[in-house]
């Protein structure tokens, strides 16, 4: 999530009433969990364990529960929770606001484009030309639509991220993290009826330019869709995947988190991806591999009975 404009470290670490060590005169450009962290943003650590992966990141400033050594030119704030103050700060730039109407006056619709009744549009939304948005669309705050974008009924884009916090020494063991990320969906993209797309914990969810999805897809917090993909009903794809330029996903293929399907891979119904996939290779099953050794699998098992057969009469 980036910040409306550059902010003095100094305001955060009062924001959060942190103590500051290192490059105190330094400006914040934003905040982002570690997966998506650039130069100037924020991220925070609260388990020794990650301690050297967020400092040597390329974050610039790190909210961290206990001092510790860092490279020049960075910062540490240091607070007792530094989940708690992850949230503070997103609270304090990305605060609920309420909605008024269908449609918020703080949104942008661009010329050509149709609402359906009963649509909704949140706050700060830039809709672009020509696009068709159909009945009990739901679009929440800061997302961004291109234009010629179709949504069928019933989609929703940009509800909260599946992202917790784990802590099982305390009463609640999983703590939502606040979500101050957007949706993007590019050009020309067309999204079926019953879809979900997850914001961004603190960085887009993107979907690019010329990509079709059928009904009842779900799309998690900060995957990365390339241009023109294709999917088939109830693809799932968890969070901050990426799916590059081409790809084919067919009918209820389940993919993973963190994980990246290269460039015209095309995976077939039902397969379940738990781990990165090379482009322009067809695969299948779960673990979803080689489309070709897998079948070739499955006519050797077909062949177990009467291989069986065979070894008891040779007894």
């Amino acid at each position: 999530m980036k910040f409306p404009a550059p902010i003095a470290v100094k305001e955060i670490a009062q924001l959060i009433n942190a103590q500051l060590v290192g490059n105190v005169n330094g400006l914040v450009t934003g905040i982002n969990e570690i997966h998506k962290v650039e130069e100037g943003d924020l991220v925070f650590v609260d388990h020794p364990k990650y301690y050297d992966k967020c400092i040597q990141s390329a974050a610039t400033f790190i909210i961290i529960n206990k001092e510790t050594s860092f490279p020049d030119g960075k910062a540490l704030l240091i607070v007792d929770q530094p989940f708690e103050a992850y949230q503070t700060i997103v609270r304090h730039f990305r605060p609920f606001q309420p909605a008024t109407g269908l449609i918020s006056d703080k949104s942008t619709v661009g010329e050509g484009t149709y609402i359906a009744p009963n649509a909704f549009i949140g706050h700060h939304v830039t809709i672009g030309k020509n696009c068709r948005i159909f009945p009990n669309v739901t679009i929440m705050d800061h997302c961004v639509i291109g234009d010629n974008v179709v949504i069928q009924a019933g989609t929703v884009i940009g509800s909260d991220a599946f992202y917790y916090n784990t802590k099982k020494d305390r009463e609640v063991w999983y703590k939502r993290m606040e979500s101050g990320g957007r949706v993007v969906i590019e050009d020309d993209v067309e999204i079926g009826a019953g879809c979900t797309i997850d914001r961004g914990v603190s960085h887009d969810t993107r979907i690019g330019r010329g990509t079709k999805m059928d009904n009842l897809i779900h799309i998690g917090h900060d995957t990365v869709v390339g241009k023109n993909c294709l999917f088939a009903g109830q693809v799932g794809i968890a969070g901050a995947t990426t799916i590059e330029d081409g790809v084919i996903l067919w009918g209820q293929v389940g993919v993973s988190k963190t994980l990246t399907i290269g460039a015209n891979a095309v995976v077939f119904a039902q397969s379940g991806v738990p781990a990165s996939l090379q482009g322009g290779k067809m695969y299948f099953g779960s673990p979803a591999e080689d489309a070709s050794l897998k079948k070739r699998e499955f006519v050797w098992i077909k062949r177990i009975p009467e291989i069986w057969e065979k070894i008891k009469n040779l007894k």
